[in-house]
């Protein structure tokens, strides 16, 4: 059986029909703060409806990644081991599947009240670019950890580039808390590597940036 996190069907093409221009290439967008809180995420009436149609095609994007997110940890947890180290990452994958579930829940509310529909998920989604470019496997749990981390890095990596796009002032001021809290769940994906004796930083850079971004993440 051909394994699900290499599919490469109906969710490609769904990719390129959302257009991969809103995202950095193979990266995720994936997640809006529960810290923030939903309210911050319900603009004022839009009166331009090319503003809205704009807001609502940027944030239809992140809603496809976020659904991919979700998928993403699912798939993950299952693969993990009944060990110590399996059980810690389990943990963690799941208290940020939580988040994205939650932002998933805010975006769709956000895109239905700009007028437009939000996307739905699809069965499987491909992450075969992490796995081929050695950001990640799904062959033991230290390997899903580091595609979780690449994942999130690029979560961080793709907010912080698109929220000034939007036209809602709202929702860029949201936007603009959305790439620290990626950037949060990537630190704290590293602080598991280091709790497991891992000898690196647990912020490798200043900065969360495509520049920055080979420090952030671990190859397999």
């Amino acid at each position: 059986m051909n394994n699900p996190i290499l599919f490469t069907g109906a969710s490609s093409r769904r990719s390129r029909s959302l257009s991969r221009r809103h995202v950095l290439a193979g990266g995720v967008i994936a997640g809006i703060s529960t810290a923030i809180g939903t309210s911050v995420f319900k603009p004022r009436p839009v009166h331009a409806s090319d503003a809205a149609a704009n807001d609502a095609e940027i944030l239809n994007t992140a809603l496809y990644y976020e659904h991919q997110a979700i998928w993403a940890y699912s798939f993950a947890a299952g693969a993990l081991s009944d060990t110590e180290v399996g059980r810690a990452v389990k943990a963690l994958a799941l208290r940020n599947q939580a988040d994205h579930m939650a932002h998933r829940d805010t975006l769709a509310s956000v895109i239905e009240s700009l007028g437009e529909t939000p996307v739905e998920p699809e069965n499987e989604y491909d992450l075969s670019a992490y796995i081929e470019r050695g950001e990640g496997n799904i062959d033991s749990d230290v390997n899903i950890a580091k595609l979780a981390l690449a994942l999130e890095t690029d979560a961080a990596i793709a907010y912080a580039s698109e929220v000034a796009r939007l036209k809602t002032p709202a929702l860029v001021t949201a936007g603009a808390s959305i790439g620290s809290t990626e950037a949060s769940h990537a630190t704290a994906i590293r602080a598991a590597f280091v709790a497991l004796g891992v000898d690196i930083d647990y912020v490798p850079a200043a900065f969360v940036s495509s520049d920055t971004r080979d420090a952030w993440i671990l190859k397999v």
